[in-house]
């Protein structure tokens, strides 16, 4: 279980510090998918960058499993099982598939192993596992293939920062399947999902709306996403998808 206790977090910018995530608390439950929501700019991604360790709360106390994690790196709380993927997964030029598989796992994992990951993300592992994680992947196998990481890790607490952000909409919807598999698996894994996307709040067991830094609504999908879907708040967001897909 992960627990922010008024958790809160700033940066100087020209000079001035801004404050851009203020007093939060908030629980995720084991086994649980819960997806962040809310307002472009309201600190959405700020906060799972704290989570994962990537940046430094400036107050506050975060609890992983009952330990304090406050002051514990990117690299001790990965291997406490907390696992962070990019809204823009790395390339690596020079390394295979199946290298980053085995890195991430931490072990050399044996290739039919590294093969039902690939699977489990809907890629044909034949034609992927020897490729190297370069700009010749399209931003959605390299979505799939930084979640097959994740996966090779067998983390507790998976957080995922807008995975739907430089993919296709055809990539889009295998991306949503593969949540419902991890939301459905027997697992004993937490997932925290920041998006905009409506099909991703759908399967979320959980929904927090995030605002100027705030935690504005909480509760379960059935509670939250009747009050944000058609809001102007939702009406903006389909605008940017819409925008981006069109890009893509």
């Amino acid at each position: 279980m992960l627990e922010l206790k008024n958790v809160s977090f700033g940066a100087e910018s020209d000079g001035k510090h801004i404050e851009i995530i203020r007093d939060i608390s908030l629980t995720v439950p084991d086994n649980k998918f819960v997806v962040i929501t809310g307002p472009n700019g309201g600190g959405k991604s700020t906060l799972a960058k704290v989570i994962a360790g990537i940046e430094k709360n400036s107050s506050g106390r975060i609890i992983f499993d009952g330990e304090d994690i406050t002051e514990k790196n990117i690299t001790e709380r990965a291997n406490l099982g907390i696992g962070f993927a990019f809204q823009q997964p790395v390339k690596f030029k020079g390394l295979t598939v199946l290298d980053l598989l085995r890195i991430a796992a931490g072990k050399p994992i044996k290739i039919a192993q590294a093969c039902d990951h690939l699977s489990e993300v809907g890629l044909c592992a034949k034609d992927y596992i020897n490729r190297e994680v370069n700009a010749s992947l399209s931003g959605g196998e390299l979505k799939r293939i930084e979640i097959a990481t994740v996966l090779a890790r067998n983390i507790k607490l998976a957080l995922f920062d807008e995975p739907e952000a430089g993919i296709d909409l055809w990539s889009f919807g295998n991306l949503v399947r593969i949540f419902e598999n991890m939301r459905n698996s027997d697992k004993n894994r937490s997932i925290v999902v920041i998006s905009h996307q409506e099909r991703i709040l759908e399967i979320a067991d959980e929904i927090v709306v995030i605002a100027d830094g705030r935690i504005s609504r909480q509760g379960t999908r059935d509670e939250i996403l009747p009050d944000i879907i058609g809001t102007k708040y939702a009406q903006n967001v389909c605008h940017k998808i819409a925008e981006a897909e069109t890009e893509g």
